[in-house]
């Protein structure tokens, strides 16, 4: 059990509403206000108490205690600040570090307690956010801090600023080793905290209406002379910045570590017999437009309806960490049969709305990063990555040209040719040009049996070629751009079957489908070691193109191009025989 504080007062009254709550009931409600729904300043006990399994905790480092390095002097001696803030709080310093278990994982825990001098970071502070790091480096287990600071302590000078130096080295020495870091942002959170280890988290969470940033909104005000609006720094912004993946309400933060806390340590793998694959397609094969139409259904299945009805317990993270949070992606940890997964998507929206406010599917570059962030913590943890896929394309506004969308899209391929976990692409719809194959480097790709994948939409492609859009009907049969086709010129490597009529007809029925095929090729691909993984990547698209029946029939013809050229003037059996067609595929 944490120790506690000081004695608490008889009653506390809610800063927002003023509503006074008998102490004891407050700490039975989480320090959440009955009256509006608050969530009041939390001492740290409190909070340990809140998320470590009961009777767990073990207190490490609890004998470091400051000293007055500089010597300073305010209105008042730093020494006699330490000791006040130590006789009105019962702590030794502004965090408490130690060894707990959450959900029944061991990990160890730092809780900042704002009450201490505003939870400011001095060098004991540092030294003791370091150390925590580096006991949960040794023991290999996750580090999970909840931050609740003002930044620096002033009073340490240079000693103080160079903590986010040292926690900072920690927390990447500990990320190196392939460990997670929760970090949990509270009211308020800045400076030097947020701007070192509390920004380093695989996943970044928040408390409702919490005040975060690196320099405070009264700060900013004072010193620019600009007024801020009334929400500049609350978390509900910080998450539409693309900045925290959640916001979690206090009284479900237990639940949520946990849940990420077991899933980001080797996650769970999925066992039982290999799935029963549904029939092949059928036969008959639809003209190329009328799957174009298909395709492009507003009723047809989209990502997040495909995660809902094929997974379990997802939990969507957001955020590219750089300035935004794309609602054209979807994507977080799910289990899929069992197993531990990232899964990423377009999302299109069904909805007027939902479709304006992502584009269309036509995501941002924000939303491109925000899938390789996604990508890159399931390569950390080991975790298979699935994408689906359904965009017309990427953003073609110039606000995306201008934010970046080339250099998104690029750094997309290069690192999902190398990333090290199992890659499982799905076109679930429309999959059209850069865009789509941004999260389509994979090992193995599917598409649904009327999906469609393009270079260019076939309107797009009438309006180059024909300079006439309404060209596109005639020209998509020649675009290739079927399932049937793209599977014979081996760019896809399996047709996922559909209800019969369409996906959109039977919705559940085609998750059911698609989530049996899944699990046959993730089954598969685990059985892969790492190393040739990889190389078995690099020689898909080392060799995309030459391969497929298209491709040896152009060899073919050119073969005999050149050979009935050539034996005009010389018989067959000496034109080969002075190797002339080496090189051209001539065996």
């Amino acid at each position: 059990m944490p120790r506690r504080g000081r004695p608490l007062p008889e009653s506390a009254a809610c800063p927002r509403c003023g509503l006074a709550h008998p102490s004891g009931a407050l700490a039975q409600r989480l320090y959440i206000c009955a009256g509006c729904g608050h969530s009041l300043a939390m001492p740290s006990w409190a909070r340990i108490a809140m998320l470590a399994d009961p009777g767990t905790f073990r207190e490490v480092d609890r004998r470091l205690i400051s000293v007055d390095p500089l010597q300073f002097m305010d209105r008042r001696p730093y020494r006699e600040r330490l000791v006040e803030a130590r006789r009105q709080t019962g702590l030794r310093e502004a965090v408490t570090t130690g060894y707990c278990r959450i959900g029944g994982r061991r990990v160890v825990l730092a809780v900042f307690d704002f009450g201490f001098l505003g939870g400011t970071m001095g060098s004991v502070v540092g030294e003791k956010v370091a150390n925590a790091f580096e006991h949960a480096t040794r023991r290999r287990v996750p580090m999970v801090s909840v931050a609740a600071s003002g930044g620096a302590r002033m009073q340490e000078g240079m000693l103080s600023l160079m903590q986010m130096a040292k926690v900072s080295a920690a927390a990447a020495r500990h990320d190196s080793e392939g460990l997670a870091f929760i970090s949990i942002l509270t009211d308020p959170t800045f400076g030097g905290v947020t701007a070192s280890f509390a920004s380093l988290g695989d996943v970044i969470i928040a408390e409702p209406g919490a005040q975060i940033g690196f320099v405070g909104p009264r700060v900013i005000e004072q010193t620019t002379g600009t007024p801020l609006p009334a929400d500049s720094h609350r978390a509900e912004t910080v998450l539409r910045a693309g900045m925290i993946d959640l916001i979690v309400p206090r009284d479900r933060l237990r639940e949520t570590v946990a849940y990420l806390v077991g899933h980001l340590s080797g996650g769970k793998r999925a066992g039982g017999a290999p799935p029963e694959i549904s029939p092949a397609v059928r036969a008959g094969a639809l003209a190329a437009w009328e799957q174009v139409r298909l395709a492009r259904l507003s009723a047809r299945p989209q990502s997040r309806d495909y995660i809902d009805a094929m997974t379990a317990r997802f939990v969507e993270l957001h955020g590219d960490r750089q300035g935004g949070d794309d609602p054209a992606i979807v994507g977080g940890l799910a289990e899929l049969d069992g197993e531990t997964v990232v899964i990423v998507g377009h999302q299109r929206g069904h909805s007027p709305e939902e479709a304006e406010a992502a584009s269309g599917g036509m995501a941002y570059p924000e939303g491109y990063r925000k899938a390789l962030r996604l990508m890159t913590l399931g390569a950390k943890f080991r975790l298979p990555v699935v994408t689906l896929i359904d965009t017309r394309g990427a953003n073609q506004s110039y606000e995306a040209e201008r934010r970046g969308i080339a250099q998104a899209l690029a750094r997309n391929l290069a690192t999902m040719s190398c990333l090290p976990t199992p890659i499982v692409s799905v076109i679930i719809g429309e999959g059209g040009s850069g865009g789509a194959l941004a999260l389509g480097l994979a090992d193995r790709v599917l598409m649904l049996e009327h999906a469609i994948y393009s270079v260019i939409s076939p309107e797009g492609a009438a309006a180059i070629l024909f300079r006439d859009a309404n060209k596109a009907e005639e020209l998509s049969e020649s675009l290739k751009m079927t399932a049937r086709d793209l599977l014979r010129l081996g760019v896809i490597d399996g047709i996922v079957p559909e209800p019969e009529g369409g996906a959109h007809l039977d919705p559940q029925r085609a998750a059911a489908i698609l989530q049996q095929h899944l699990r046959a090729v993730l089954r598969d691909l685990r059985r892969v070691p790492r190393r040739r993984l990889l190389a078995r990547r690099y020689a898909k698209y080392r060799h995309v193109g030459r391969v497929g029946v298209y491709w040896r029939e152009i060899v073919r013809r050119e073969m005999q191009e050149a050979l009935d050229v050539l034996g005009r003037r010389l018989p067959r059996a000496e034109v080969l025989s002075r190797g002339w067609l080496r090189g051209r595929g001539e065996a």
